[in-house]
């Protein structure tokens, strides 16, 4: 990493993109961890891309990593990935800053700044207190099939998008006037109403500015202010998705220190702030369960919880014999997510014939939620001001508590970066 950005964790990357004539809008594909119980979303991507050079063969959907031939799946991914580096489907940008604009199908338009991390500032245990932190509670059972996808790649692909609470709007936002001093990347429509997506390189006069600005805002003296956190460690960037993904790169780095390439990882850097992002709930839906048993257990759990709306938590059903809501008063947890996902896991754990899955999208949750057998919860959003006080203050919040924006407005892959 260059030398001014070694102190802020994020810089520029040796990144790699399609050449100039790719066909870009059947190389870029939403991120894997999207769409996971709609098998037909990833089938229309697979008929959309058909023999194209595309990112959709540089990963694995995680609709398919319980499948039998997963295994077969992760060879063909780095055999794809070797292919197209011989035969120079991509191209080396160098180390480079990329400025993004994504504007979603609703017409606003989000900023980002793509880089690379040092994955030595990065921490997701719980009570880390390092400059680049998880917002969200790992379940160590979903690395290892991440491993096996991220070990022997030759290359990876962002999808993670990493969070700076930049009020003043000093680091990303003065880009946006500045994209006729850069090197223009592409220009294209995503597939399935994914938006727009715009991207130019930065120079080397804008790539010190940004150092400039993020050494500003990593200043201890100002980061315990804005918080009134006397004597707490720097939280400059917080993982807002991709919190699993983030990790799998840790833990395959602590396996492999020996690999200079190993030790970083490409994200792309947003603004907490950005009027274009908006923390929608992720919703759970459970499958394979007796919906009245399962709400019984529920309202069993919590001293005084009763069906109804009142004050408390409220926690909003759905199934095919209805909805409603159970009502948990005097909760132990700040947030509803917490309350819910805490009883959870421990009826889960007690019932290994049922599954949950975590849904973008309160339509599709209803959805979904009123097959038979199947039982959804539908979670309040979480306010933006409340992340980064709640990460340094209480530490990680539980997973799957907020999602920036529905799964079409995700990270699209399109960058890459040699790991070998």
């Amino acid at each position: 990493m260059d030398a001014p950005f070694d102190a802020l964790g994020f810089g520029p990357g040796e990144i790699l993109i399609p050449q100039p004539d790719a066909d870009w809008p059947r190389w870029s594909v939403v991120a894997c961890d999207q769409y996971t119980s709609q098998p037909d979303y990833w089938a229309r991507v697979e008929a959309r891309v058909g023999p194209a050079p595309s990112a959709l063969r540089l990963i694995l959907p995680e609709s398919h990593l319980a499948e039998p031939d997963a295994a077969e799946r992760v060879e063909a991914i780095h055999a794809a990935m070797e292919d197209y580096l011989s035969r120079g489907v991509l191209r080396d940008l160098g180390p480079s800053l990329i400025y993004v604009e994504r504007t979603l199908a609703a017409g606003k338009t989000r900023r980002g700044l793509v880089g690379q991390i040092d994955l030595e500032r990065y921490d997701f245990r719980p009570g880390s207190d390092s400059l680049i932190r998880a917002t969200e509670g790992t379940v160590l059972e979903r690395i290892p099939p991440r491993v096996k996808v991220r070990q022997g790649a030759a290359l990876e692909l962002p999808h993670v998008m990493l969070l700076a609470d930049d009020p003043e709007r000093g680091v990303i936002e003065p880009l946006a006037a500045q994209t006729g001093e850069m090197e223009s990347l592409y220009d294209f429509d995503l597939m399935e109403a994914g938006g727009r997506l715009r991207g130019w390189r930065l120079n080397a006069g804008q790539v010190a500015q940004v150092g400039r600005a993020l050494s500003a805002l990593a200043r201890p003296e100002a980061f315990q202010a804005r918080y009134r956190a006397p004597g707490k460690p720097t939280l400059l960037f917080a993982v807002g998705d991709g919190n699993h993904s983030l990790a799998t790169a840790k833990t395959c780095y602590e396996r492999d220190r020996a690999n200079p390439r190993a030790r970083y990882a490409l994200v792309e850097l947003v603004n907490l702030h950005d009027p274009a992002l908006e923390f929608e709930p992720i919703h759970r839906v459970l499958f394979g369960v007796e919906p009245r048993e399962v709400l019984e257990d529920l309202t069993a759990a919590f001293p005084g919880a009763y069906e109804g709306r009142g004050e408390g938590h409220v926690l909003e059903y759905v199934s095919a014999q209805g909805q409603g809501a159970v009502t948990v008063p005097q909760p132990a947890s700040q947030l509803a997510v917490g309350t819910l996902q805490g009883f959870l896991d421990g009826w889960l754990a007690a019932h290994p014939g049922a599954r949950i899955d975590y849904i973008h999208g309160a339509d599709v949750t209803r959805a979904l939620a009123r097959e038979p057998g199947n039982l959804g919860f539908l979670l309040p959003a979480m306010g933006k001001g409340e992340l980064f006080p709640t990460v340094i203050f209480d530490g990680v919040l539980p997973r799957k508590t907020f999602s920036m924006g529905e799964a079409r407005e995700k990270r699209f892959y399109l960058e890459a970066r040699r790991i070998k």
